[in-house]
């Protein structure tokens, strides 16, 4: 037993600086909390973030720019109402289309399948 523990000392004594380089390296990249790995993934949620609120700074433009015009030109009303909300004035009417297929009727099968008494 003393001989495979002697033998086990040399190594550690001969490869020291290896082993403490090989353990630094491995808390620091993968067991600490400031972790490489914990770093890459904070900066893809930051880069995630950053997409988001420049999307955000994007509707927030449009936004700002219809409602300047809505405060400038009272037609852009009377288009909004009509194309988002389906107003009308009282003077006209207004057909809605629709390119829908018309569900099947279930008293047309009676007939095609020759039940009929």
């Amino acid at each position: 037993m003393p001989n495979k523990l002697t033998g086990f000392w040399k190594f550690v004594s001969h490869y020291k600086y290896a082993i403490v380089i090989i353990v630094g390296t491995l808390v620091v990249v993968f067991f600490d909390e400031n972790s490489v790995v914990r770093r890459i993934q904070l900066d893809l949620q930051i880069d995630d973030l950053e997409d988001e609120i420049s999307s955000y700074r994007q509707r927030n433009a449009d936004n700002v720019r219809r409602l300047n015009e809505l405060k400038r030109n009272p037609t852009a009303i009377e288009k909004i109402a009509r194309e988002q909300y389906f107003m009308k004035a009282d003077n006209e009417d207004i057909y809605v289309l629709s390119d829908d297929k018309k569900a099947p009727d279930p008293n047309d099968n009676l007939s095609e399948t020759g039940d009929n008494e």
